[in-house]
């Protein structure tokens, strides 16, 4: 064993059982579950910290630069698939590398992790086991050497995390020990978790909103070929013009494409990098991308019967990827590629696939991917017609999930209006953000409270009405402020009007307005509601489906050969925007007790392409606005005569 080896296996020894120097501290003991432990033993150890800028008084307001290793110990008879290890930071932690782990959530660097954060193996994605490995450290074990920042802690008190554990299924993790700058835990099999009887070499594939699955199907000694499908799963979820990107961890290049390309032809890295040193006889003048982070998009319909680029199924629909109800044809993508790899990974079996993966579309929900899993080998019909299967060679999972969008994050936003109310509440104020710089704050309240408008402000630009947004107010004697709220900001609006309440059943009108030059195509928008859900009946200009098991969703999509929300048109003064709209039925049979006006007639969730839409946090009330502002006036001058009349002595 060489001498670096053994260091290194010595230092994977040492802090995994919490053995460190530690602020000048002596070395901590070897805990006793250590070696004790019969299953997967987990650590933590906070090595050293330093103040950072700027210095304050304040002692829970000073930051502190960190360094801390995690690591993961296969103590067991059974070899552990994907591990993920969490670590509860509770200091406010951020984070600004991780070496050795991926975060599962993939969140870029800096993150915040002040309340935890789950980790999975980037090098080491799997933990074999020693009887497997004759005691080969580099295979059973794995580190995460972390960088950060955190908060409020000062010495001599070592800012450890709340909590560790291994969040694999099947393995239960006690509370974890804590000595000083080390914890430390013992995880075993739960013997009550019933695993799934099929055992197979790899895991089975994810559930998730969007599945991206990476398929070697062809391997070579110094390249291999490989099929990228995403799947949409997510009825509400959609993309379009997607771009996805993911960034090479191994000097590797993509040198061809079909049914994708890169939005940058450049191989200046190869050239200027270590695949110019190795492939010196290459004419890179051919290779698609050389970039670490490649940025990959769908061809456009016309080059789908293209022999070089195209012909590949499921491409070129100039990235569009809909919920599977609505077309499933249009529900999957698929590309192929050529990658090109460099020393030391020049075997057929030294392959690596890419990691931080994200996609992203034009008005579309913002997904957060995972790490790639290995999972079982994909399955695909003979090419030749034949009645059998082949199998890829290695097939790796990534799962995207939907977040739920932070506020003025989103990029659509809804207005509340009603047939008893002559105002509209138009959408929040910097509903989808006032961080553009086309949102003067200096003119404009960004934190104000949206002011009531007339219905036909509502075909004019946000940044156009202020002049019907003050005469209104003026007219109805509403309260206006010494600097007027800015707008929404938004690039679609919906507006939603209750248009009749009768004992039976009760009617609403829905609009959309496109803001942006860009049409959309096959749009959709869905609803949900508290109680009226179970009450939809018919919807007249648009198709209209019921999804119950789906939070009683309904779910609005154009007519066919109507599928189209125009952009908006700039000729005009002012601006006239691309809109559609329908009237909606509703009755009252499965929910006698509805009460429109008190709020049951208005959505509580609305989505556009599958983008959640910034709602109201109000809505109209019933009768008169201007009466009901009069009320306080009311009872101050009620107040005032009565006072009055009280005689003095």
């Amino acid at each position: 064993m060489t001498k670096a080896l053994l260091s290194l296996v010595l230092l994977l020894i040492l802090l995994s059982c919490g053995i460190h120097e530690s602020e000048g501290q002596g070395p901590e003991a070897l805990p006793p579950a250590a070696e004790a432990c019969n299953g997967v033993f987990i650590s933590y150890d906070f090595l050293t910290r330093r103040k950072e800028f700027p210095r304050v008084k304040n002692a829970t307001a000073q930051s502190w630069a960190f360094n801390s290793t995690a690591s993961v110990l296969n103590t067991g008879k059974e070899v552990v698939k994907a591990w993920k290890l969490f670590i509860g930071f509770q200091h406010d932690e951020i984070l600004i590398s991780a070496s050795g782990g991926n975060m599962v959530d993939g969140t870029d660097f800096p993150a915040q992790v002040g309340n935890g954060t789950t980790f999975a193996g980037s090098s080491v994605p799997d933990l074999d086991t020693s009887i497997n490995t004759a005691m080969d450290f580099t295979q059973i074990g794995a580190m995460i050497q972390l960088i950060g920042t955190q908060f409020g802690v000062k010495p001599p008190t070592v800012p450890m995390p709340k909590t560790i554990k291994l969040e694999n299924d099947g393995y239960k993790c006690p509370q974890p020990s804590v000595r000083k700058s080390s914890m430390w835990a013992c995880c075993k099999k739960d013997p009550k978790y019933k695993a799934v009887l099929k055992k197979t070499k790899f895991l089975r594939r994810q559930k998730g909103d969007l599945s991206i699955s990476y398929d070697v199907n062809q391997v070579y000694e110094n390249n291999y070929m490989v099929q990228v499908t995403m799947e949409n799963n997510y009825l509400l979820g959609r993309l379009d013009h997607w771009n996805l990107t993911w960034e090479w961890t191994r000097g590797e290049f993509i040198y061809s494409m079909k049914g994708a390309f890169t939005r940058d032809i450049d191989y200046s890295g190869c050239i200027m990098g270590e695949a110019g040193q190795y492939y010196k006889d290459m004419d890179f003048s051919k290779v698609m991308n050389c970039q670490k982070n490649p940025i990959v998009t769908d061809l456009p319909p016309e080059k789908a019967n293209d022999t070089e680029l195209g012909k590949i199924p499921y491409c070129c629909r100039n990235g569009t990827l809909l919920p599977i109800h609505m077309d499933p044809s249009k529900s999957k993508s698929v590309f192929n590629m050529q990658v090109f790899k460099i020393p030391p990974d020049l075997n057929k079996t030294a392959i690596y696939p890419p990691e931080k993966w994200k996609i992203t579309g034009i008005l579309n929900p913002e997904y957060r991917c995972g790490p790639p899993i290995r999972v079982e080998p994909a399955k695909f019909p003979e090419p030749r017609g034949l009645e059998a299967t082949v199998y890829a060679i290695s097939s790796w999972q990534i799962v995207c999930n939907i977040t739920k969008p932070t506020k003025r994050k989103t990029r659509c936003c809804v207005s509340f209006s009603a047939y008893y109310n002559e105002s509209v509440i138009p959408c929040n104020t910097c509903a989808c953000g006032c961080d553009d710089t086309n949102t003067n704050t200096k003119r404009c309240n960004p934190n104000s409270q949206a002011m009531l408008l007339p219905p036909e402000a509502l075909l004019v630009p946000f940044d156009n009405r202020s002049a019907k947004t003050l005469a209104w107010a003026k007219l109805k004697h509403f309260n206006i402020p010494r600097k007027l709220p800015c707008g929404d900001n938004c690039r679609v609006s919906i507006n939603w009007h209750v248009a009749s309440d009768f004992k039976g059943g009760w009617s609403a009108r829905i609009t959309l307005f496109n803001w942006q030059q860009r049409n959309f195509e096959n749009w959709f928008t869905a609803l949900q509601f508290k109680r009226a859900s179970r009450g939809y009946e018919k919807v007249y200009s648009f198709n209209g489906t019921f999804l119950p098991k789906l939070n009683h969703t309904i779910f609005l999509q154009g007519l066919q050969g109507a599928n189209f929300l125009i952009a908006l048109d700039n000729s005009s003064n002012p601006k006239v925007p691309g809109k559609q709209q329908s009237v909606i039925s509703f009755t009252k049979k499965y929910t006698p007790r509805l009460h429109i006006a008190k709020g049951d007639g208005f959505p509580t969730k609305v989505l556009f392409n599958g983008e959640e839409c910034s709602i109201p946090t109000h809505f109209p009330l019933s009768g008169n606005q201007r009466n009901v502002d009069l009320v306080p006036r009311l009872l101050v001058l009620v107040l005032a005569f009565t006072i009055s009349q009280i005689p003095l002595y």
